[in-house]
């Protein structure tokens, strides 16, 4: 099993998704704008014709009046009558004509619209398209590099460590405390650290690539569960941090990638002891869930900000930003082993209290819960 190669497919379709959407919103605001533009350009045409025939009804209304007073014949009465009737035509035929002209603009204006967003469109399209092969180009190249880099220092990192050993071993008929041993286990300690960087290295760019491969096969979370606490025991040992292990049935069988889990289970558990003080508690924690295994590992560190919670799963990510023990690759890591098994993986924090990393996987290999890469809300 492996994280799905169509992951960088995936990622462009939502954002052309995220593109469209934004266009129709676009295209409807701004026919909703143009709309309330011409109702108000209506309204007021519309005013300013009802303000000219009041006045124009006023005038004829004391002409009348001036007609009635100087007893004007039956004639001139029915005169003006046709002349305000002819005028009266005149006036309609003006704003008909007046009304057409405002349309056909209006409709020129549309037109024209549409002839030129689809052509400003195309043009940002070839642009959007153009930068976009030149980003996979450069991440294509920074990938291809950083394999080959990876696997060189790796190469030279055996080396070493080889190195060390016969260091060691010629070092063992003196005092293991001074000489060639002392130096043989400063060399196996930094080479160790070497190690878990290149491999972070190497899992970001196969991740990158979707080439991470996971080997699933069946066995007991519960007994890795117990490796893992028995590996961080000496280091919690030295801080005086208590690490408490619960596992509410035993075994706790699934099919899982043994190797990968421990991957996850020994970063949060690493994470754990680095942040929790001297004399606290860690709690590790497995149990059967709804068809899947839950496991958490919780501290009694500082605690995460709440809007902090999403990003600490993001690559180069660090606490504060000045702790540079590490890459900042580890949690971005696991959530991508853990997505990898069909799990979800997700944080929980109170600040000054602690946090709490919870992750599934499935009990049965392939048995992918719909909500795979969601956190719980």
């Amino acid at each position: 099993m492996g994280v799905d190669d169509t992951k960088p497919r995936l990622e462009r379709g939502e954002t052309d998704e995220s593109l469209r959407v934004d266009r129709d919103d676009t295209d409807r605001a701004l026919a909703e704008k143009l709309a309330a533009i011409e109702a108000q350009s209506d309204k007021a045409v519309s005013r300013a014709r009802e303000r000219a025939d009041a006045a124009m009804r006023a005038a004829r209304e004391n002409a009348d009046h001036r007609s009635n007073e100087t007893d004007a014949s039956g004639q001139a009465i029915e005169t003006i009558a046709k002349e305000r009737s002819l005028e009266d035509d005149a006036v309609r035929g003006e704003r008909a004509a007046a009304d057409e002209n405002l349309r056909r603009e209006r409709a020129e204006h549309a037109r024209v619209l549409s002839t030129l967003l689809p052509l400003e469109r195309d043009k940002t399209d070839r642009h959007l398209l153009t930068e976009r092969t030149r980003f996979d180009d450069a991440l294509t190249h920074r990938d291809d590099f950083l394999g080959i880099v990876s696997h060189d220092l790796k190469n030279l990192l055996s080396g070493i460590v080889m190195s060390a050993e016969l260091l060691a071993r010629d070092g063992s008929a003196h005092d293991e405390e001074t000489g060639p041993a002392v130096a043989a286990k400063r060399i196996r300690r930094y080479a160790a650290r070497m190690s878990r960087l290149i491999n972070d290295l190497m899992d970001v760019a196969s991740i990158e690539s979707g080439k991470l491969a996971t080997t699933v096969k069946g066995g007991d979370a519960g007994a890795l569960l117990v490796e893992t606490v028995e590996m961080f025991q000496p280091a919690a040992a030295v801080k005086g941090i208590f690490i408490e292990l619960e596992i509410t049935e035993r075994p706790l069988p699934a099919d899982f990638d043994q190797e990968r889990v421990l991957q996850v289970l020994s970063n949060l558990l690493a994470n754990a002891i680095k942040f929790t003080a001297p004399g606290g508690k860690i709690g590790v924690r497995g149990e059967r869930a709804g068809g899947e295994l839950r496991f958490s590992v919780s501290d009694t560190g500082p605690g995460i900000p709440h809007h902090l919670l999403e990003l600490v799963f993001e690559r180069f990510w660090q606490a504060g930003g000045t702790d540079r023990r590490g890459l900042g690759l580890g949690l971005y890591i696991c959530k991508n082993l853990v997505k990898a098994h069909g799990g979800r993986i997700w944080a929980e924090s109170r600040l000054a209290e602690g946090s709490t990393f919870y992750f599934t996987i499935p009990e049965t290999a392939g048995s992918v819960s719909p909500t795979a890469s969601a956190s719980p809300t």
